[in-house]
């Protein structure tokens, strides 16, 4: 049950996991540098976001599940301190074997933060605003991602060491873990048995939400695919050095960050259904605009407005999904983070399209991707 007005004093600690699960972007510039440190091909590299959000499949069901027996906050902490472990790992020997380690307890520990902050942001937000609130907390966690590979390549040529950022990364999803444990919050509780496996899965019989976890499956995977191919793709097709291409990941990111502050706003207005259908469209124009682009200068551009497109698309599609059956949060939270798992199978078809095809044909991947949530948008509607 949600609380009349919200509480600053209990929605900051909530703000600020968001911000610790926006750390699992880094894997985006991560690749390249390991990509370039153990001389990777475009299709091996692609193997290690997938060790990342392939646990969004496997975990997602189970956390929810749990989450509904021990408490969303709980879990929560738990996530976090999983994710501090695996960025800590890079420290104590650097190797691929050591990094596969490092990016499955990332993913694990972020899975479980990603299936818990969504429905304890639903038990600190007034219920009109939550749709605002979750572009909110996308913002919160966008600037981070926008953040990563500026900090990475700072670090990269500042301390020649760019895996300082993970040593950055840990130490705040600490804090955040320590705050939010000494943070009162009371948690909804849905009257009736605990969630199961049975009940989870029974969920996709239902054709809304069997729609809203494959619209977050692609929007995940194309985000992940953009983040972990576009620096690749400018590489091939502009001769751009990794430190300057990686800059396209800040700049995709930079447009994720600008849309989800002005989703914040604008949702205090406009619908949200109606709000999908832009977005849905302005996507398209970005993804075609990359592949047509005749300079970087304009690629950049394109990049930007995808990621201006993208943007609202998760936290638009959660909170319908959530707001469709709010008695069931922890279940349809686990169904659609398990979702989340598009973001280790796109990325390795676009890796294998790259391959097989080349770079620029693999920017294909995004479109029929876009092209989904612009079908996704006009479905809602009726819904």
């Amino acid at each position: 049950m949600n609380v009349k007005k919200a509480s600053w004093g209990k929605l900051f600690p909530v703000f600020l996991s968001f911000i610790v699960m926006g750390f699992v972007d880094i894997i985006g510039v991560a690749t390249g540098y390991i990509k370039q440190d153990f001389e990777l091909t475009d299709f091996t590299v692609q193997f290690l976001p997938m060790m990342v959000l392939l646990w969004f499949f496997v975990l997602s069901v189970p956390a929810g599940i749990l989450q509904d027996k021990y408490g969303k906050r709980n879990m929560l902490n738990i996530g976090m301190i999983v994710q501090a472990i695996g960025l800590g790992l890079p420290f104590i020997h650097y190797s691929f074997a050591m990094m596969f380690a490092s990016f499955i307890l990332l993913g694990i520990g972020n899975t479980i933060i990603q299936v818990s902050a969504n429905p304890l942001l639903q038990d600190v937000s007034p219920a009109e605003k939550l749709a605002s609130y979750m572009s909110t907390s996308q913002f919160v966690k966008a600037m981070v991602s926008f953040a990563g590979p500026l900090i990475a390549t700072f670090l990269a040529t500042r301390f020649g060491n760019w895996r300082l950022v993970f040593a950055v990364y840990g130490i705040t999803s600490v804090f955040a873990a320590i705050w939010l444990s000494m943070t009162p919050i009371v948690e909804s509780k849905p009257d009736r048995k605990t969630a199961t496996f049975a009940s989870c899965f029974g969920l996709l019989k239902n054709r809304f939400v069997a729609f809203m976890a494959l619209a977050i499956f692609l929007i995940v995977g194309a985000e992940v695919a953009m983040n972990t191919n576009i620096a690749n793709i400018l590489i091939a097709k502009y001769g751009l050095t990794l430190e300057k291409a990686v800059i396209g990941i800040s700049v995709f990111f930079a447009g994720e960050t600008i849309a989800r502050l002005l989703g914040a706003i604008i949702l205090n207005w406009i619908k949200p259904r109606f709000f999908l259908l832009l977005t849905s469209i302005l996507s398209l124009i970005g993804v075609v605009g990359v592949f047509y682009s005749p300079g970087s200068t304009i690629a950049f551009t394109t990049i930007f407005i995808t990621g201006l497109g993208i943007g609202n698309m998760f936290p638009i599609i959660f909170s319908l999904a959530l707001e469709k059956m709010p008695e069931r949060a922890n279940e349809i939270s686990g169904l659609l983070i398990m979702a989340v798992s598009g973001g280790a199978v796109i990325p390795l078809v676009m890796g294998f399209v790259s391959t097989t095809f080349g770079p620029l044909a693999s920017i294909s991947v995004i479109g029929v991707c876009m092209l989904y949530i612009f079908w996704v948008s006009f479905f809602v509607r009726k819904g």
